[in-house]
């Protein structure tokens, strides 16, 4: 019996003389190349000393990618409604729904930072906030949650403020889908349809009266109600996801407040009870 610690010891290496490596790659495209990991990893600069720092700048950073490609996908979700081609934007949404998994799952690698941990380096970020996030501002806008107040912090920095603008005076998606609703011959009352887009949405009664009728005629509408059910999960998982910011900073912070101002975690809290799809929610309970 062999008493060798190491299993493959003795194991040879992978034979590699019988595949087409591309080895010399000085007159084509690398992988570094085409993924520009000499700028994406080079993008980690902690300012203090303190071991943890890289950890929280990565997640932030990796958090800002997923978000990008979030943007991308509702954006092709929205063109989809605007066109009345749902099917496509179904394997959008589930895309969507899987990358908030991954946002989701980030907060758990965050929360191995103790708070004397992140105290060591917290005054390293100063001012810098992840309420100054202008990705997740559009994602709330191009969803449907407006606030015109939330763009004020980006005045210093003119073409985000100017696409932040853009966004907050168009129809999120919410205004879309019962913009759709209507060119499919369900009531919806006029006002709602021409609206001011920069205005938060206001939840209507005839609203859910138009999805309580489709959710009754799924079979008919088939599409239209599979499409309010992955805005469901979309809104779910927005939820899950704030309510896993919460924890997490009351975890790590306390209730200090938070380095962009806000009260920090009672700030947070405020936007738990926020939900995209009022109407979506409501006729839960009328069926």
């Amino acid at each position: 019996m062999s008493t060798d610690a190491n299993p493959t010891a003795g194991k040879p290496a992978v034979d590699l003389t019988d595949e087409a490596v591309h080895w010399d790659l000085s007159h084509s495209l690398s992988y570094g190349q085409y993924l520009h990991l000499d700028k994406l990893l080079c993008a980690q600069h902690p300012l203090s000393h303190h071991h943890d720092e890289m950890l929280f700048i990565t997640i932030h950073q990796a958090s800002e990618l997923w978000m990008k490609l979030c943007l991308h996908e509702l954006t092709g979700v929205l063109e989809c409604v605007r066109r009345d081609d749902l099917d496509p934007s179904f394997k959008m949404l589930t895309r969507v729904s899987l990358i908030q998994q991954q946002l989701l799952h980030s907060w758990e690698v965050l929360a191995t930072i103790t708070p004397s941990d992140y105290s060591a380096f917290r005054n390293s970020l100063g001012t810098a906030s992840g309420f100054q996030s202008y990705q997740y501002r559009m994602l709330e806008f191009l969803i449907g949650n407006k606030n015109a107040r939330m763009i004020e912090v980006f005045r210093t920095e003119p073409a985000i403020y100017a696409q932040l603008e853009r966004m907050l005076n168009s129809p999120s998606l919410y205004d879309e889908t019962l913009r759709l609703l209507s060119r499919r011959g369900i009531d919806i009352p006029a006002p709602i349809i021409d609206r001011d887009f920069s205005q938060p949405y206001q939840a209507s009664k005839a609203v859910t009266a138009a999805w309580l009728g489709i959710y009754h005629n799924a079979d008919k509408e088939w599409d239209l109600y599979e499409l309010a059910e992955r805005l469901i999960d979309l809104d779910y998982k927005f939820q899950l996801w704030r309510f896993s910011h919460v924890k997490t900073v009351e975890r790590i912070i306390g209730y200090k407040p938070g380095t962009g101002g806000t009260g920090g975690v009672s700030y947070l809290k405020k936007a738990l009870d926020l939900r995209f799809f009022p109407e979506l929610w409501a006729v839960r309970t009328s069926m």
